[in-house]
């Protein structure tokens, strides 16, 4: 069964997954929109997408009936109204990272989704990756014991560009929702929603967040802390740590090629390329194929979520997500909608 997918966006992201999707026999990249002419045509022509499903509007994008799925790789600020566009249009949706700018929105893609009986995923595609994947079934196998502590942080220099979307307030900038959501994650895979939410940062002068530590608290008494930056150079880790022992997740955290675990008996380290597929270590779309792969098993078996990615949770992180934006003082032009 061949799955004919439309992508929305010609960024970096759009372009590492439409490679992705070249490593899938099963899947057909079919149509692309974009905002302009040329950027459709480029994107188009580089994909092997007839000229005619090039188009330079989402919403030409979305009257196409020959798509089954789109993936949404618009900027933050559009991932609401984009994933509503094409959910209403008929589609599936698989939807960039952060699932939306607030958890308002999310709640809304949701709802639309189920209204219309369509597929709906977040595209947290660390969540698929062979590492994350080992991760949980050591987890669950009570490898480590009881989850104690989730630790995260994802950060890099970047010289402030007032224009870049990474500190454009409408365009949902700001380390946290970019980076930050990444270790944030890893802790609602693990531990579920936190019962208490702490933030601290510092603002830059467009009023986003560039550097700031997230301290969340579970009723099981587990702690966990996401750090992200966009003024300094991290380590790019994460680590797990229970009450026998501890796994831990090389830079970079959120697409890591191994595990490092640690018991009593010593120390393992587990060879996990982010790249393989089964079939060999090529380089293609890095492991984008995976969740991509993963979409396509949902669709075949008729499920409408994902049960590694659920939308409740694509929720629940963004409330979190909400709770320390209010305490450290960021706003977004779509929190007043």
């Amino acid at each position: 069964m061949a799955f004919r997918w439309g992508i929305a966006g010609t960024g970096a992201i759009a372009r590492g997954f439409a490679d992705a999707l070249s490593r899938l026999p099963e899947a057909q990249l079919v149509a692309v929109g974009s905002r302009s002419r040329q950027t459709a045509d480029e994107f188009g022509e580089k994909y092997g997408i007839a000229p005619h499903r090039r188009y330079d509007s989402y919403e030409l994008l979305a009257a196409d009936d020959g798509i089954d799925i789109v993936y949404v790789a618009s900027p933050h600020s559009h991932h609401h109204e984009h994933t509503l566009l094409f959910l209403k249009s008929g589609h599936g949706v698989l939807c960039e990272k952060p699932f939306a700018l607030n958890a308002g929105q999310a709640a809304d893609m949701v709802a639309m989704a189920r209204a219309h009986g369509r597929f709906l995923m977040e595209a947290m595609w660390s969540r698929f990756l062979p590492a994350y994947a080992t991760l949980r079934e050591l987890v669950t196998a009570g490898e480590i014991g009881t989850v104690l502590s989730v630790e995260g942080d994802f950060g890099f220099r970047l010289p402030m560009t007032p224009t870049h979307r990474l500190f454009d307030p409408a365009l949902g900038g700001g380390a946290l929702l970019d980076l930050g959501v990444y270790p944030v994650s890893l802790a609602s895979m693990l531990l579920g929603e936190p019962s208490r939410v702490a933030a601290f940062g510092q603002l830059g002068e467009t009023g986003v967040d560039e550097h700031l530590a997230v301290l969340t608290s579970y009723d099981s008494g587990a702690i966990a802390i996401a750090k992200a930056s966009l003024r300094a150079g991290l380590t790019c880790t994460g680590r797990v740590t229970g009450t026998a022992g501890s796994i831990e997740l090389p830079a970079f955290m959120h697409c890591p090629d191994e595990l490092v675990v640690q018991r009593g008996s010593g120390t393992e380290r587990l060879h996990l390329p982010a790249a393989r597929d089964g079939d060999g270590d090529g380089t293609a779309g890095g492991g984008l194929h995976h969740q991509a792969r993963h979409v396509h098993e949902r669709l075949r078996s008729g499920h409408l979520d994902s049960d590694i990615m659920p939308l409740g949770e694509s929720v629940s992180i963004m409330r979190t997500l909400d709770a320390a934006r209010a305490q450290i003082g960021v706003r977004y032009p779509a929190d007043n909608a």
